[in-house]
């Protein structure tokens, strides 16, 4: 998961066309740098969980160059959009996935930008939006509230093409799957 915040924390995604030229370049590059797996752009900030197809480095690269480059072209700023660098968080089990997914939804809620996730345009918690497939290779839950040490995932693989569930978008469905056993998704 990735964390990058706009130049002096300035509200540029607060602004439909900025948003939305984000998610745009956030697409364009999806498949050939990276799967897309979770996103929210919030006002300020985005939040992103992906596996890079190169480097982590190479994908934020193109995210954040690609839109900076964007937004110069086809809005007409030459402000700086972005803080220098980027936070990252490797995901360690199938747990640390569903809380990291959990809190990206939930952002825009805490924020009070909406009621319901599902409500935030800006969100891949949108129904109107297609993800790539959970990452293979997660270390699934060993039992209630116990999780295993981390497991060294594919971290660089692409999509198994022989495999119809892994060709499927991910969304709610994906989610679904990897529900706990109250049937609650983990927090």
């Amino acid at each position: 998961m990735i964390t990058s915040a706009t130049w002096g924390r300035r509200s540029l995604f607060q602004r439909d066309r900025w948003a939305k030229l984000f998610i745009d370049t956030l697409y364009h590059y999806r498949g050939s740098t990276y799967l897309l797996h979770e996103f929210v752009v919030m006002p300020d900030h985005i939040h992103v969980l992906l596996t890079p197809t190169t480097s982590l480095e190479k994908a934020m690269q193109f995210i954040k160059g690609g839109f900076s480059y964007r937004a110069k072209k086809e809005l007409g700023s030459n402000m700086e959009v972005w803080q220098k660098g980027f936070s990252d968080h490797r995901i360690r089990d199938v747990g640390d996935y569903l809380h990291h997914v959990s809190y990206i939804r939930q952002n825009p809620v805490r924020k009070h930008l909406c009621e319901r996730a599902e409500e935030y345009p800006y969100s891949s918690a949108s129904v109107r939006v297609e993800l790539d497939p959970v990452p293979r290779g997660l270390k699934p839950f060993l039992d209630e509230g116990t999780y295993g040490a981390a497991e060294a995932a594919p971290f660089q693989s692409s999509p198994d093409q022989s495999n119809p569930d892994q060709s499927r978008p991910a969304g709610r469905a994906a989610t679904a799957r990897l529900e706990d056993k109250s049937g609650k998704i983990a927090s």
